[in-house]
């Protein structure tokens, strides 16, 4: 078996208790982000599996992306990810 080398940790323990490694994350050519590839990303930069720099260069996303992402799943939850949430929150 061969293990691919990575830089950083390979897995991260969430305080849930799930493991998010390395082999989670979203591939790299992601057009499509959904909510459960953004909250990927988010968990893995906030956990240290991945750092921010990396995650931007990877994934082409910009700094106030990254931080819209977060802010919405601080305030409304993992639910506010969906394109639909966003939407309504905007025109809130």
């Amino acid at each position: 078996m061969y293990l691919h080398k990575v830089e950083g940790p390979r897995s991260v323990t969430l305080p849930d208790g799930t493991i998010l490694s390395q082999a989670d994350l979203p591939p790299p050519d992601t057009r499509r982000w959904v909510a459960s590839r953004k909250i990927l990303v988010v968990r893995g930069v906030l956990y240290g599996l991945i750092t921010l720099s990396e995650a931007k260069k990877r994934y082409g996303i910009s700094d106030e992306e990254f931080n819209i992402w977060v802010s919405a799943v601080a305030e409304h939850g993992v639910d506010a990810l969906k394109v639909t949430a966003l939407k309504k929150l905007s025109t809130t």
